[in-house]
């Protein structure tokens, strides 16, 4: 017989990532929110960190433009919150579905940090003296939000809408959420809580430091590690969190072992990231928006180049955050260099790489070429970048096109170009969004030595664009479970066996793909494009939701059982 889950009245859901656009997190969470919202009809509430429209200057004065308010939301509420000194403001995420979303000021909490830490010590032996960087912002975010849930629940239950019956969840994400969920499992023991690790901080840590992860990690030790590594505050805070919430999940079987070896607990489920396809444009849109990507960035390559490239160019790019080795950017120029001498190649290619810098301004050279329209053929100077940067001399894209003499040279069948901003529309040379771009790739490539899970190569999928990517992001994972063997670049995406000491055959692997590829005939391009988008509806929310019922059902029950042990 098949047991029937609990399911839940009320979700509060906490991240630094809720209404504020920082990387994989928001879109986790964002393209989640429909899929909830239909569910729970306002029942389910995202709470993040209030730092929009603020006077103090190390926060920004403007409004968030991922944030409507609205103050007839639980008014009753909303005064009686701010009676007791909680800063907030209540409205609606503006991502589909519209979620209820609460900003909540943690910056007046500074000042009570040392008590904070303190309880934090004395109940669950979390180490904080070791902070230094965002630790004590996030710690003081933490646990505003959990206050909110804590002011919350209580009014609810003054006014008789909740009683002991009321099934109510906390969901924290990441170690930046640590302390709030630790506070409720502590303060409101009838809440069941769930925090989710979308990568060990540490594990990150390891990779990120040039150390290698995977064929040691049985023999790592996290506490040891994070003493080597002066990440024993971050490490303290999500070991302890995985620790003692009802219910602890990660993203990825790939993140799941590391858990294990580095948090010493197992996940009690995986939670695959989703996506919602619900913005991706539908048919003759789809090929007008298309068009007009490839038309930007072809413009902004020839202006930028001096050349005269057209749409028979094969577009390719690598995009998230700038994290050299652990998102392959390393492996991706080492790639392109290769790719400059293979003869198989019967296409040029302009490779873009994605990912914000240190940006200073955009180069007012490249918008004199672009505004004036007309055709170039001398390259600017410094033909491999679109923005001037703070440590031009220091950046590590740079630094590695310098040290392989890739100068986007007129013969050079390969150009790379760096574009190192957020692509938010407003960049000042691109002007368009990741979505209204990311479309106009032939192909997208991420060759990830650490990902959890990997957004990227989901959502290039979800816009038709073939892609390439390793066996070391989650995503890779899943895709070969799906097709049954290791993905080639004709189902869609071409998943690469990745390892620890494997660099160059990562490298030779991705150059004979993108020279495959520039062989392909329109009929095979259309077929690859067909299976990605196929490949990309079996990741929709609408698939991968029954591990997030499967996550509240274990959390309430653990909640439940208190309640009897208490009674």
């Amino acid at each position: 017989m098949v047991k029937k889950l609990l399911k839940p009245d009320c979700i509060f859901e906490s991240s630094w990532e809720v209404c504020n656009k920082v990387g994989g997190i928001y879109t986790v969470l964002s393209t989640r929110a429909k899929t909830l919202q239909t569910a729970l009809q306002d029942h389910v509430i995202f709470i993040g960190p209030g730092l929009w429209n603020r006077e103090d200057d190390n926060y920004t004065k403007e409004e968030s433009p991922y944030f409507k308010e609205d103050n007839s939301l639980f008014a009753e509420w909303q005064w009686e919150a701010k009676e007791s000194g909680l800063k907030i403001r209540v409205g609606r995420w503006t991502v589909p579905g519209e979620p209820i979303t609460i900003l909540v000021d943690f910056v007046p909490f500074f000042e009570k940090k040392d008590e904070i830490y303190g309880w934090l010590w004395e109940k669950y032996g979390v180490d904080s003296l070791h902070a230094y960087g965002d630790y004590d912002e996030a710690s003081m975010f933490s646990y505003a939000a959990a206050l909110v849930v804590e002011s919350f629940y209580k009014w609810k239950e003054k006014s008789g809408e909740w009683n002991n019956n009321t099934k109510v969840i906390y969901h924290a994400n990441e170690w930046m959420c640590g302390l709030g969920a630790l506070y409720i499992n502590n303060h409101l023991p009838q809440i069941g809580t769930i925090f989710t690790t979308h990568a060990t901080s540490i594990g990150r840590s390891i990779a990120g430091n040039m150390k290698p992860l995977y064929d040691y990690l049985f023999a790592y030790n996290g506490d040891q590690m994070a003493g080597e590594l002066n990440m024993q505050s971050k490490h303290s805070i999500e070991k302890q969190t995985a620790l003692h919430v009802d219910c602890f999940t990660t993203v990825s079987d790939i993140t799941a072992k590391e858990c294990v070896e580095l948090l010493d607990k197992p996940v009690d489920v995986v939670l695959p990231n989703g996506f919602d396809n619900s913005f991706v444009p539908k048919a003759a849109q789809f090929g007008r928006k298309r068009k007009a990507a490839r038309r930007r960035l072809l413009d902004v390559a020839n202006a930028l180049l001096g050349e005269q490239l057209d749409d028979d160019t094969l577009i390719i790019s690598t995009s998230g955050r700038y994290e050299f080795r652990n998102k392959g950017i390393d492996v991706f120029v080492e790639a392109m260099n290769r790719l400059l001498r293979d003869r198989d190649l019967k296409k040029k290619v302009v490779a873009f790489i994605e990912v914000p810098g240190w940006v200073g301004e955009p180069r007012k050279d490249l918008q004199e070429r672009l505004k004036s329209k007309q055709e170039y053929t001398t390259p600017l100077e410094v033909p491999q970048i679109t923005h001037w940067l703070h440590n031009m001399s220091h950046d590590n894209v740079l630094g590695m096109l310098k040290y392989f003499d890739m100068h986007n040279r007129k013969d050079d069948n390969v150009k790379v170009i760096f574009l190192p901003c957020y692509l938010d529309g407003k960049d000042g040379i691109l002007d368009m969004t990741y979505y209204d771009i990311v479309l106009g790739n032939d192909l997208c490539i991420y060759p990830s030595y650490y990902e959890p899970w990997g957004y990227t190569p989901l959502e290039a999928v979800a816009f038709k664009v073939p892609c390439i990517t390793t066996d070391l992001a989650g995503f890779g994972l899943w895709a070969n479970s799906v097709f049954g063997h290791y993905g080639e670049i004709t189902d869609g995406v071409k998943v690469i066996h990745r390892t620890d000491y494997n660099y160059s055959e990562v490298a030779d692997n991705i150059k004979d793909t993108v020279a495959q590829f520039s062989n392909f005939t329109q009929k095979e391009i259309d077929e690859c494009r067909k299976n990605a988008e196929t490949l990309s509806k079996k990741a929709l929310w609408s698939e991968f939701i029954k591990y997030y019922d499967e996550a509240y059902d274990i959390a309430l029950r653990k909640a439940e059982e208190r309640k009897k042990n208490k009674n």
